[in-house]
């Protein structure tokens, strides 16, 4: 069985048009006595289902175009949110029913070289009047000279840094550890504020993630599988939430390897590419602008569905004060018991000290 073979159109936001082949067939009837039929079957459908998501990827890109209008008011949303604001009112409960924090935390983590500092600077750009003003975090633009980020740094929107701590690498060596330790005394980073993270944005460098699809050695391999080990450590995640993923370097590839990355990376890590995985590459154009948007929309919105409830906190603490009740019953009892074990020791009826002569008394068992 089979059918015509039809092309699907998108458009780039620079006006590139892509031509996508899509096979509109039936599947076929396979019968159960053909050997590997099963395995066919199911190669099928999921070689069909790749298609489909990366169709719907494509069309993520086409449909920046027309909601270039709404960034202004996309923009000021963010700007306007504080901490709760998009809470769900679920269950009878409201906002005072939660604990909520007084800032909301983002957490970037990803390889050395994928782009967090420069995600940090491109996001900057986009609250900031002045287009002229420097960057904020020092990007490293040879990933092969130097060791990357050292210092942990909290940056708030529109802008403001504090928090710097020092940031130790198991592969680091215990010279270079003290290093940098002594470093960071002399320059008075020492951590000051401890602050819970709320949700995390995950940034994988689109370059690194190519290579293993186009090759199959094992080196190429790795960075999958770093990737892949990394974004499910249970600590990255908050309830069933996984983090959200930014793909960095789309700039240096054309707009069919971007929607294959982010097809690729969603069946990799198992969450939906058009919705979860945003591509921001380094431009400063207005749909640059929106992805970033959507990307802090998305990770404020679920960090506010994530914050815990006041009265799971408070159950917690009666849970804690119980044990440490009944401890505290525990150490009282051993103390009683000992205490009373001592005093009956110190009342115990002494021996009689009463001297036997027994050479006197003889007589009443010789008689």
């Amino acid at each position: 069985m089979g059918g015509e073979k039809t092309t699907s159109r998108f458009f780039t936001p620079e006006g590139e048009e892509i031509i996508s082949p899509v096979d509109d067939f039936d599947f076929p009837l396979l019968s159960g006595d053909d050997e590997g039929s099963q395995d066919s079957w199911d190669s099928l459908v999921d070689q069909r289902r790749r298609d489909a998501v990366f169709r719907e990827v494509l069309q993520s890109y086409d449909q920046l175009r027309t909601r270039i209008g709404s960034l202004t008011d996309a923009k000021n949303k963010i700007l306007s949110y504080t901490p709760g604001a998009w809470i769900e009112n679920v269950g009878g409960m409201t906002l005072s029913d939660y604990d909520v924090p007084k800032t909301t935390s983002l957490l970037l983590i990803g390889p050395k070289g994928s782009g967090k500092s420069s995600l940090v600077n491109r996001i900057s750009k986009v609250f900031e009047n002045d287009k002229f003003a420097s960057e904020r975090a020092q990007v490293t633009y040879n990933s092969s000279v130097g060791d990357g980020t050292y210092f942990l740094q909290e940056y708030t929107i529109p802008r403001g840094v504090r928090h710097r701590e020092l940031v130790i690498r198991r592969s680091d060596s215990s010279s270079l550890r003290n290093r940098m330790r002594c470093k960071a005394r002399k320059i008075g980073c020492e951590p000051s504020v401890i602050r819970k993270v709320n949700f995390v944005i995950f940034v994988v460098d689109g370059l690194a993630v190519l290579k293993p699809m186009e090759g199959n050695s094992d080196v190429e391999k790795q960075y999958d599988q770093i990737v892949a080990t990394t974004f499910n450590c249970p600590y990255l995640s908050f309830r069933d939430d996984k983090p959200v993923v930014v793909v960095t370097h789309g700039d240096l590839l054309s707009l069919t390897d971007r929607a294959r990355i982010r097809t690729y990376l969603g069946e990799l890590l198992g969450i939906p590419p058009a919705k979860q995985i945003f591509d921001i590459p380094e431009s400063s154009d207005p749909e640059n602008e929106l992805i970033i948007i959507d990307m802090l929309r998305y990770c404020l919105e679920h960090a506010d569905r994530n914050l815990s409830c006041k009265s799971c906190a408070r159950n917690k603490g009666f849970r804690v004060s119980v044990m440490a009740f009944l401890n505290l019953l525990l150490v009282l009892g051993i103390a009683i018991i000992a205490f009373k074990m001592q005093h009956l020791n110190a009342h115990r009826i002494p021996k009689s000290n009463s001297h036997v002569d027994w050479r006197a008394i003889r007589h009443l068992w010789l008689d």
